[in-house]
């Protein structure tokens, strides 16, 4: 599918969906427990429903009623999936669901789509083989297929940190239900560590005590999955909540602003934007009592921004910068490259496309907005969700008509995206 976006001013007020992170996390902590847990204000999506059904093939049972999600328990010992756990474009999904299939007493097998069978996911098959379970990948390149065996008891096992934050939340979730604990200890540093941030309000709010050390995590075993009153509530998502903020802040009519609500203080990294935003000159308010920012066009000036802890803010950052004046330097942006797509070179080639002066390094992305006149373009979203939603702010500004491809890839984490956007005001058809 494609979506097109025409020049256009913004105004009103919108609500991010909820965090997807949160729900991912929530959807498999109410498994780990015994009995039915009450997910409130889930986010429903393309990958949140694959954590839902790995649930439901490790012994729960996962139900939506009245916009939440009813979870039924598989314990602290899931079930032998009874078919290949298919987690479609979820790298979250994959990777937590392999710590839970290996305390399984048998052989659980998981796979996704093309763009998921290309990520790493070596670092987590050898811990989980170095705590006395097997974890392989079926073509020996620490990709998917992946084929895993258990049970595994708990230990201690040394892992990277630079790859991904995910590896380090499978094993606490997992370890807190083992029989001696899981303890990690990185032997690099970790990035994204908000997202471990994230696991650690979310395993507290379920009863679950787990917690930083010199060299890494621990969590102790034996522990039960228990929410106050069986239920939980998702908080809203600021990764989503970026396009819209940078669509004010780009495209807000004159005299008007963009407010989105729903939006408390959390774990999450990504409220950076808001820091990122009033960096580069924005006119923007955070009523953190009541969850709404708001936010006025202003004329933004290039910074320098390091997203060691915020990957999933490069591309609207990066858009953001091809509109300011003067450069943007976005830093320690490796391992960017390794979520749905490439995600630097993938920015740099559609920004590029849309007229934007844009230098691509290894570890950084360069964007010199006073060099940049935008124009619209027919630019590629590379099946990536986040690529889409950035492409399409960009597009507010841009001279003439933008198209995407791969539109429909927003169910991933905003599936109502483009109606939201429309509702401001925006000319989009997608």
């Amino acid at each position: 599918m494609h979506a097109t976006v025409s020049p256009s001013r913004v105004r009103g007020r919108a609500r991010a969906p909820p965090s997807k992170s949160y729900t991912h996390r929530a959807l498999l902590a109410a498994g780990y427990a015994d009995g039915e847990t009450v997910v409130r204000d889930p986010l429903v999506s393309a990958d949140t429903r694959a954590t839902a059904r790995a649930v439901e093939l490790l012994g729960g049972a996962a139900a939506r009623e009245n916009g939440d999600w009813v979870v039924t328990g598989f314990g602290s010992r899931p079930a032998i999936p009874d078919a290949v756990i298919d987690c479609a474009n979820s790298g979250t999904t994959m990777r937590l669901v392999t710590a839970a299939a290996a305390l399984a007493d048998g052989t659980t097998v998981l796979t996704g789509d093309e763009s998921l069978r290309a990520r790493p996911h070596g670092p987590l098959l050898d811990a989980l083989s170095g705590l006395g379970g097997t974890a392989r990948s079926t073509r020996g390149n620490g990709q998917a297929p992946l084929v895993v065996d258990g049970p595994v008891s708990g230990g201690s096992v040394a892992l990277p940190g630079d790859v991904s934050s995910q590896f380090v939340t499978a094993l606490l979730m997992a370890g807190a239900v083992t029989e001696t604990g899981i303890e990690t200890d990185l032997t690099t540093e970790l990035k994204s560590a908000p997202y471990v941030d994230i696991t650690l309000d979310v395993l507290d709010a379920f009863g679950v005590g787990a917690s930083e050390t010199a060299a890494g995590y621990r969590v102790r075993g034996g522990q039960a999955y228990a929410p106050s009153g069986a239920e939980y509530a998702v908080p809203g998502d600021f990764s989503s909540a970026s396009y819209l903020l940078a669509a004010g802040a780009l495209a807000a009519a004159d005299g008007a602003a963009v407010v989105v609500e729903g939006m408390h203080p959390s774990a999450q990294g990504d409220a950076a934007i808001v820091d990122v935003l009033e960096r580069m000159g924005a006119d923007i308010d955070w009523d953190t009592e009541s969850g709404v920012i708001t936010v006025q066009r202003s004329e933004l000036s290039g910074v320098e921004v390091g997203v060691a802890d915020t990957p999933d803010l490069l591309p609207t950052i990066a858009v953001l910068g091809a509109a300011a004046d003067g450069t943007t330097r976005i830093t320690d942006a490796e391992h960017v490259r390794y979520k749905e797509t490439d995600r630097v070179a993938a920015m740099a080639e559609s920004l590029s496309k849309l007229g934007a002066s844009v230098e691509e390094r290894p570890d950084e992305l360069v964007v010199r907005g006073g060099d940049t006149e935008l124009s619209g373009a027919s630019v590629d979203g590379r099946g990536d969700h986040r690529l889409v939603m950035a492409l399409a702010v960009a597009g507010l500004v841009a001279d003439g008509e933008t198209t995407i491809a791969g539109s429909e890839h927003v169910d991933v984490s905003f599936p109502d995206f483009f109606e939201v956007l429309a509702g401001l005001g925006a000319d989009t058809d997608g």
